[in-house]
């Protein structure tokens, strides 16, 4: 039941317009979690800290767990439950995530959402990123099952996929 203290806020997840009325306060995270059923971003520290947390917001990788979700009113926030859709018309998966999956970089996984998303904005960026820009982009991110150099790899083939180049040596 909203509280006197709820306040409307519109912003776009995942491509659809989300109508919320909620505490102006509440993280992102939260809102996204239990309010619209999209659990793919995690919940690690809390402090903006490890990258479990990572969405987009306006195309750009930022922390959604103290995120207040009245600070995204009008804006435009992906999941990674939205990330397919950025693969074009027809969704499927972003190449990103099909990277991954052929470099077989998940362990337990905890992480992977958000290295998906700091990935995936770099490679909209710069679809043949240099690994040290690979690095830098998923340097906001902790794994403790070291899947690093897998999931670089994965960066790596998703842009060569992208620029139409195939698999890279």
């Amino acid at each position: 039941m909203p509280s006197s203290a709820d306040t409307e806020v519109v912003l776009t997840v995942n491509g659809a317009r989300v109508r919320l009325v909620t505490d102006p306060t509440r993280p992102l995270l939260s809102v996204l979690r239990e309010e619209l059923g999209l659990v793919g971003s995690r919940f690690g520290c809390g402090l903006e800290q490890c990258g479990a947390c990572m969405v987009l917001i306006d195309g750009e990788p930022e922390f959604s767990c103290a995120r207040e979700v009245a600070t995204l009113a009008g804006r435009e926030v992906v999941t990674i439950e939205g990330l397919g859709g950025l693969a074009g018309p027809g969704g499927g998966l972003h190449p990103l995530q099909q990277a991954l999956l052929d470099e077989q970089a998940g362990q337990c996984g905890y992480c992977l959402s958000g290295l998906m998303i700091s990935g995936a904005a770099l490679l909209s960026r710069n679809p043949r990123p240099s690994r040290q820009e690979i690095l830098a982009a998923l340097d906001r991110h902790l794994c403790r099952c070291g899947v690093h150099n897998r999931v670089v790899r994965a960066v790596q083939r998703a842009g060569a996929a992208m620029a139409g180049a195939g698999t890279p040596a």
